[in-house]
């Protein structure tokens, strides 16, 4: 026997097996069960949302031998032969191809004569919004007054093409599009009855990629069967959806709200290397950027468990202004992109422009501060504009040694730039508390783009010998590569002055990481702020006199 693919194979053959449309359901099972029957309805809705099913379904309802009911047996010969798109009363007229006022003739020439077998003769009509104008005038006055026993189902996708002379004399549903929760649901269903072996994060890449229309969502699902060798796994998944890892992504908004040129223009180099769909990149991105804002309105809100992480830690490094401003130049640029030389450049380009209308864009980005500043309150600024100093944020202060990754002397001995305030230079093999400490390291070793992303996402675990271990937290692993690990190596080598053999341990830090520790005493800094305005017996007069109130977004902790 031939093989039935999965969207017809599920088709819904009772309303009960519908997924979703359950305002059209309920008011079509009270009109069966109440005998309130119109002569025309009218199905819209984007494609593969269930119009023709639904349509199929109430035929069967009509015409079932047990009676006009909203629960057909099934079983009956009249609903196996409308099961398989044989029986003779059921009507069923592609529009799209048949559009010209002679078809329309021919099919309604039939109508006054009484059904062949069934209790209705039944007109289903698919794509009724491509007949010709000429159609639509042969069909209106059947339309307007048919026989008793014949039904007009019409379906379309487009009924503002539809005359309102038609669309007057038709009982009307919308049929909404599907959650992208249900259509999970249902594959999570169909891949265990089959047999298949499927990731629930496969399965909500599919989902998604159908964008509401459970037919596509099948279909993909039958393709993503065949691409994975009967497997659904989510590798092979974002491989045939052309998918962009959502470690870049998440990475390019954290170069981004750190000021990273150079790391921005890495990480778009790194995303390059998988020719992805640049356009999609850019639907990624604002996806994520939408799911950032809403958690930043309403915590916790929206959020699924793949993105939960990264999107609280986003949350807190970037401002709401700043996520807006970033949603509109991602959005326009998939307009733009089109119109760049090539879909690398325009993409580019779009980053490129978030970061030069990034408040304070034109301030060259500071990479590290001096160590402690994050402890000491600062004044703040009332209704400083963004571009004063919105730079500020991510300023990247060297954290305090931690015990749990302080490794021995012996271990991270090595030379030391100079110092730049007294411009004592130190001598290699003495041991300080900034070789000791890994954020310091980082900042002598003068790592830049990706290389330094990573490297602040990790706990210094320790060295043995010329070996290094590093524990890098495994929301960055889609950095790293061959050519990236060599430049640590190398980096570290030659603060070292001796060869080093890198060892990379994907895990969860223990500690906090260079990255965390400063996104944390950022927002202490800013606590503080706002702690001193409110302190401030200027402002508390300001507020007794005029009921003047601090507007928190405007607060900013200033630079010494």
């Amino acid at each position: 026997m031939s093989y039935l693919v999965l969207a017809r194979k599920w088709r819904p053959r009772n309303f009960t097996e519908m997924v979703g449309q359950e305002h059209v359901l309920r008011a079509l099972i009270n009109a069966l069960d109440n005998d309130r029957l119109h002569h025309a309805y009218l199905f819209s809705g984007t494609r593969g949302v269930g119009k023709t099913s639904v349509a199929r379904i109430f035929a069967k309802s009509l015409n079932c031998e047990k009676g006009v009911t909203s629960e057909p047996c099934g079983e009956c010969s009249a609903c196996v032969e409308i099961d398989e798109g044989r029986f003779v009363d059921l009507i069923e007229v592609d529009a799209a191809s048949r559009t010209k006022v002679d078809d329309t003739r021919e099919l309604l020439e039939n109508v006054q004569y009484a059904p062949t077998r069934g209790r209705y003769k039944v007109y289903l009509i698919d794509e009724v919004h491509m007949l010709s104008s000429h159609s639509f005038n042969a069909l209106l006055k059947t339309l307007e007054e048919p026989p008793p026993h014949v039904k007009f189902l019409l379906a379309t996708t487009d009924p503002q093409k539809l005359p309102v002379t038609v669309l007057s004399r038709c009982l009307q549903f919308n049929l909404k599009r599907i959650s992208l929760d249900r259509i999970v649901e249902r594959l999570e269903l169909i891949v265990k009855s089959e047999g298949v072996g499927a990731d629930s994060t496969a399965l909500r890449m599919l989902g998604r990629a159908a964008e509401g229309s459970m037919r596509d969502a099948l279909s993909l699902l039958d393709q993503a069967i065949s691409f994975g060798g009967g497997e659904v796994r989510e590798a092979e998944a974002g491989k045939m959806l052309g998918s962009i890892d959502r470690h870049h992504v998440t990475h390019l908004l954290e170069a981004l709200a750190m000021h990273d040129g150079a790391g921005l223009m890495e990480c778009a180099r790194v995303l390059a290397q998988d020719a992805p769909d640049f356009d999609k990149a850019l639907i990624d991105l604002s996806s994520l950027l939408q799911k950032i804002a809403v958690h930043q309105v309403v915590p916790g809100a929206g959020l699924e468990d793949e993105d939960d992480d990264s999107v609280q830690r986003l949350a807190g490094m970037l401002t709401p202004e700043d996520v807006q401003l970033f949603y509109q130049i991602a959005i326009t640029g998939r307009r733009d992109i089109d119109l760049a030389p090539d879909p690398k450049s325009g993409f580019e380009m779009t980053l490129l422009r978030m970061l030069a209308f990034k408040p304070d864009a034109g301030a060259p980005p500071s990479a590290t501060s001096t160590p402690g500043r994050g402890g000491s309150k600062k004044p703040a600024a009332i209704g400083d504009s963004p571009d004063k100093t919105g730079s500020r944020r991510q300023r990247e202060s060297a954290p305090s040694p931690s015990k749990k990754t302080q490794a021995t002397s012996s271990e991270l001995a090595g030379p030391t730039p100079a110092n730049e305030e007294s411009g004592e230079t130190r001598q290699p093999g003495k041991t300080d508390s900034s070789s000791r400490d890994w954020a310091s390291l980082i900042k002598s070793m003068r790592l830049k783009g990706v290389s330094r992303q990573v490297a602040v996402n990790c706990q210094m675990l320790g060295r043995e010998g010329n070996v290094v271990s590093l524990q890098l937290d495994p929301a960055s692993k889609a950095l790293i590569t061959d050519t990236l690990k060599a430049n640590l190596q190398k980096s570290m080598s030659e603060y070292f002055k001796s060869d080093i053999s890198l060892r990379i341990v994907l895990a969860e830090p223990a500690v906090e990481t260079p990255a965390k520790q400063v996104a944390r005493q950022e927002q202490e800094r800013l606590q503080q702020a706002r702690e001193s305005l409110e302190q401030d017996p200027n402002i508390q007069a300001l507020k007794s006199t005029f009921g003047a109130a601090i507007l928190e977004d405007t607060i900013r902790p200033l630079d010494d």
